[in-house]
């Protein structure tokens, strides 16, 4: 790779930041072509081409905010290319930032929503990054919440000076698209009751037939209905809504990414709903898109990252909340300790999940986003915690007693429970009936668009791997080979 000639002025403020971070310029270069991997670009600089940074030759492309973001990383505070003596150029596309004001987190999440929506095929093959985590959580727990959201109407600009304009042949001005939003739309109480009921839509398609199924359709909606409401007009009551409503969209399209295994692109947009949630003023809800990082985290095997993020939710809501989200904060935390093999924290917060779930009482005020957190989910969670920690009996029982309990609506759910009832039958020798459910679940999975059900039955399989000859995992393969 080739940079620009070398400048004359040694860059003293990037010397300085090397020091600081105490890196050598083989490992400064060395992290640089790291994190350019994780974007999907193939980077070859060594501590020479470090050497030429200090003398004064600028990088190219996007390598100066690629240093920035490794500097940002190492010392814990968001720093820019100009900081380090670089010139400015357009931020490298990671989606991690969390962004210093409302008006700029529009800006990062609608790139992110625009290039999803494109045929950006790398974007879905960005991988996660565990340190993407430790910015944006510390940010949201200490971050100063915004002050202002509201935005003023844009100044009207005659039909006849529109862009859109179009004449008849009569003379008459028409204006293309009069019922499309256009910039500086006054946004109303119905548009942000549309968002949310488009959420409600999607999260049910999800449920049912996993996060393929309607992804690229809700994305796209965030593009052409979502984003021209945040770049409209809105005083701070509703501003404070819209923001909360983007945010939740925002989570889903993160989730729905997640369960197509699209691992760097779902982190992107969780840390993005996360600052939409701050700018709508929800600590809640934040609190609730660091446990769904939380649970990615889980799933791909970062524990420690999983029981930090799931502690700095609890830390954001502290004590007050309802019984339900209580239980839900402190079953995440015991998932990922499960995940490490920490049996004494495990179970210690198990507990407190239960008891505050049996505190709860009908007619407690619980938010909407809580409400799926029932007896069925926490037996769910306790099922799961129960066969990572390979107590087969518990974890049986547990996930025996949520798929009575499970609505059938919740699909997905029911059919990771219903693997997990399958390892745990395994794990206590009963291989005819962990066969027998393993291939209930796998008929379900080859119904949905879900890479995380797939992954479940794969990780059934790998379990059933030492029983192979006998006659249940014969028979078991062959009904799952037919499937697909």
């Amino acid at each position: 790779m080739t940079d620009r000639p070398a400048q004359r002025t040694p860059n003293r403020q990037l010397a300085a930041l090397i020091a600081e971070a105490g890196f050598s310029n083989a490992g400064l270069a060395r992290r640089v072509d790291q994190l350019g991997l994780e974007h999907g670009l193939d980077l070859r600089y060594d501590k020479t081409s470090v050497t030429r940074w200090l003398r004064g030759q600028q990088p190219r492309g996007t390598t100066p905010a690629l240093i920035a973001e490794v500097f940002t990383r190492r010392l814990g505070r968001r720093l820019s290319a100009q900081d380090l003596g670089l010139d400015a150029c357009a931020p490298v596309y990671a989606g991690l930032e969390f962004a210093a004001t409302p008006e700029e987190a529009v800006d990062i999440v609608s790139g992110l929503w625009r290039k999803d929506s494109g045929s950006h095929a790398e974007l879905r093959k960005i991988a996660f990054t565990p340190a993407g985590l430790v910015v944006p959580s510390r940010d949201w727990l200490i971050g100063k919440p915004d002050d202002r959201v509201a935005r003023e109407p844009a100044p009207r600009v005659p039909a006849q000076g529109r862009p859109g304009a179009l004449r008849t042949p009569a003379g008459r001005t028409r204006v293309r698209g009069a019922l499309e939003r256009v910039p500086g739309h006054r946004v109303s109480g119905g548009d942000i009751a549309a968002l949310r009921s488009v959420g409600e839509l999607f999260r049910t398609l999800d449920d049912r037939f996993g996060g393929g199924h309607a992804r690229q359709a809700l994305v796209r909606y965030l593009e052409h209905e979502c984003e021209p409401m945040l770049r409209g007009s809105y005083d701070e009551q509703t501003g404070r809504r819209l923001f909360s409503a983007a945010a939740d969209l925002t989570r889903l399209a993160g989730w729905t990414s997640y369960d197509i295994a699209a691992h760097g692109l779902a982190q992107r947009y969780f840390v993005q709903a996360l600052r939409l949630a701050q700018a709508a003023g929800d600590r809640p809800y934040g609190s609730f898109v660091l446990i769904t990082m939380s649970r990615q985290a889980v799933y791909l095997g970062h524990g420690r990252e999983a029981v930090q993020l799931a502690r700095v939710a609890q830390q954001g809501i502290g004590t007050g909340g309802p019984p339900a989200v209580q239980s839900l904060l402190n079953a995440a935390e015991a998932r990922a300790h499960a995940v490490l093999g920490e049996v004494r924290a495990c179970t210690a917060a198990l507990v407190r999940a239960e008891r505050a779930l049996e505190a709860a009482r009908p007619g407690d005020e619980v938010p909407y986003w809580a409400r799926f957190f029932d007896e069925a989910q926490l037996a769910d969670e306790l099922g799961h915690c129960h066969r990572d920690l390979q107590q087969f009996r518990a974890a049986a029982q547990h996930a025996e007693r949520s798929l009575q309990l499970r609505a059938p609506a919740y699909a997905r759910s029911r059919l990771f429970c219903r693997v997990v009832l399958a390892t745990a039958r395994l794990g206590l020798g009963e291989l005819d009936q962990a066969c027998a459910l393993a291939t209930e679940a796998a008929i379900q999975a080859a119904d949905m668009r879900s890479a995380r059900a797939v992954e479940y039955i794969r990780d059934f399989e790998r379990r059933l791997e030492p029983y192979k000859d006998a006659a249940p995992a014969r028979t078991y393969h062959e009904r799952a080979a037919a499937l697909g």
